[in-house]
């Protein structure tokens, strides 16, 4: 079982798999998360009333910035000249907020790590910016959406 994991050798010890001899193609991933909250909080955010500043704003820049430096933060991930990060922001209810981000590369490997993080840093900013004002903020279903380019294909969430 251990062999079949590509970060581990066949002894069991932790390895960069070396990617040199994939081709380099465009790639793509996309991730999600819910960051739900009390109905005030949204609105606070939502109308740029909080002594913090605009969340969301800072929110996006903290996921962008995250994307670029995933390679830093996850262990056995490979350093990437990423292409293009977008971080959005959708309303889903009173209390909850979806974020999403996609990351474009063009190497030879995968960027769903990258959206992962780039969600998680975004939804971890939003905790932090209103943790004074709601304590009951929860970061829920954080997953990868989609994912494009390279030998694996592609996928899609619920795609069967």
């Amino acid at each position: 079982m251990i062999g079949d994991l590509s970060h581990f050798d066949v002894e069991g010890a932790s390895r960069m798999v070396d990617v040199s001899t994939k081709d380099v193609t465009d790639r793509s991933a996309r991730a999600s998360g819910l960051v739900r909250m009390a109905p005030s909080t949204l609105s606070l955010i939502l109308d740029r009333k909080l002594t913090k500043g605009d969340v969301l704003a800072v929110a996006r820049l903290a996921g962008i910035m995250a994307a670029k430096r995933t390679g830093d933060l996850i262990p056995l991930c490979h350093p990437l000249g990423i292409d293009g990060v977008t971080v959005d922001f959708e309303p889903v209810d009173e209390a909850s907020v979806k974020v999403e981000a996609t990351v474009t590369v063009k190497g030879r490997t995968g960027v769903e790590m990258e959206a992962l993080t780039a969600v998680s840093i975004a939804a971890l900013t939003i905790y932090d910016m209103c943790k004074a004002v709601d304590r009951s903020i929860v970061i829920d279903q954080v997953r990868l959406e989609a994912k494009s380019g390279g030998r694996s294909g592609d996928y899609r969430r619920g795609a069967d």
